[in-house]
């Protein structure tokens, strides 16, 4: 059972090892839990995920596996064989135990008194339960007409399974989430300079001061220490990429506010002889991309945001833009940016997994020198190394 179970958490990528593996297989064998499919559940999530982030992927395995389970009884008992459960539990009998089964027809005989019994009490559960539902109200009024946790007896209605509740959803580095979020990441881009003002304590060197000076108190102060990197950010703009507008304005958002050196430019599907910086005057007031490529020196970190979802001829043709004829083809432009800027990262907001159905991604992945990183948190991490090296 737990050599599939182990291989299905595989199959939905959570990151499980032979050794937590082994660690469950110990906890089962000391009876930390035993024939409750919950008990199993939190202890098996205990043993095997190792960060909450994999909490979701784990939770969906669980209930794919077992799927349909109320509790580990069925299962044990299509595992064990009935044979060796008779003779394990005439072991625990004592001889008269064992006269007084005989007396009542044997084993198989008391196995299905008890079964009538469990029956019959199941039935008069059930029967109590619809009374009590065509009764008076009475406290199921002020608690709800399936008791406080919204359960009801008689119907026998089940709670949701806590696997199935997927509580720990956006704990997923790879789901694309807040701005706050994308803040975090994008700070593995960062370097610090002391610039500016002497306006922050420099609490050592007024302690190493002071000592000198006799116990005489010689306060010092420093500028403050600040991120000095500087970000080219370029933003593809409009068609395919309305529909990632809000995570890109939540991308655009989080930069705004991390990086104090950030220049930012739209276009439109891919690079050509001009960009822009206000949407509405895009066609009146453009910028030239030299002008760009000469202001902003090779000290900037470039970030591409765009899809890279486009007819290949947009690309690699002179008067492939849908928009206006360029005299150069896009892929020129882009070699320029490469040759030029030493740290240059491509953020595609569309799934990963689907990149490889385009023949344009992989295209501006070769150009790019397959820096190109998914829109989602692990991926911005990742680009933010890749341009922090």
């Amino acid at each position: 059972m737990l050599i599939n179970f182990f291989m299905t958490l595989r199959k939905y990528k959570v990151p499980v090892t032979i050794r937590e593996l082994m660690d469950l297989i110990t906890a089962l064998q000391h009876r930390v839990v035993y024939a409750n499919v919950d008990d199993f559940y939190l202890l098996s999530r205990t043993c095997l995920v190792k960060d909450e982030k994999n909490y979701d992927k784990f939770d969906r395995a669980f209930a794919a596996y077992f799927k349909g389970l109320e509790d580990l009884h069925g299962l044990l008992e299509s595992l064990i064989p009935d044979e060796w459960l008779r003779r394990e539990f005439e072991k625990s009998l004592t001889p008269e135990d064992l006269e007084k089964i005989e007396s009542l027809g044997g084993l198989e005989k008391l196995i299905e008194a008890f079964q009538k019994a469990k029956e019959e009490a199941e039935k008069a559960e059930a029967e109590q339960g619809k009374e009590g539902d065509e009764g008076e109200e009475g406290d199921a009024d002020r608690e709800g007409r399936n008791g406080p946790n919204g359960q009801g007896k008689g119907k026998k209605k089940k709670a949701k399974k806590v696997w199935d509740q997927r509580q720990y959803k956006n704990l997923d580095d790879s789901v694309e989430i807040g701005t706050r979020n994308i803040k975090m990441a994008l700070r593995r881009l960062r370097k610090f300079a002391r610039t500016g003002v002497d306006e922050e304590l420099d609490l050592d060197n007024t302690i190493r001061s002071t000592a000198h000076n006799g116990g005489m108190l010689d306060i010092r102060m420093r500028p403050e220490r600040k991120n000095t990197v500087k970000v080219l950010l370029l933003l593809d703009i409009g068609g395919s990429m309305d529909s990632h507008v809000k995570v890109c304005e939540e991308l655009f958002s989080a930069t705004r506010t991390e990086f104090k050196h950030l220049e930012s430019f739209y276009f439109h599907n891919f690079i050509y002889e001009s960009v822009w910086k206000d949407n509405r005057r895009r066609m009146n007031e453009r910028i030239p991309t030299w002008e760009v490529l000469n202001k902003y020196g090779p000290d900037y970190k470039v970030v591409f945001v765009g899809d890279a979802t486009m007819a290949p001829y947009e690309i690699t043709h002179a008067g492939g833009s849908v928009e206006h004829w360029n005299e150069e083809p896009g892929s020129l432009w882009m070699n320029r940016f490469t040759e030029f800027y030493d740290r240059l990262v491509w953020i595609n907001p569309t799934p990963q997994e689907t990149w490889e159905y385009s023949s344009s991604v992989s295209m501006i992945q070769q150009m790019v020198e397959g820096q190109m990183f998914p829109l989602t948190i692990r991926g911005l991490e990742d680009g933010m190394t890749a341009l922090s090296k």
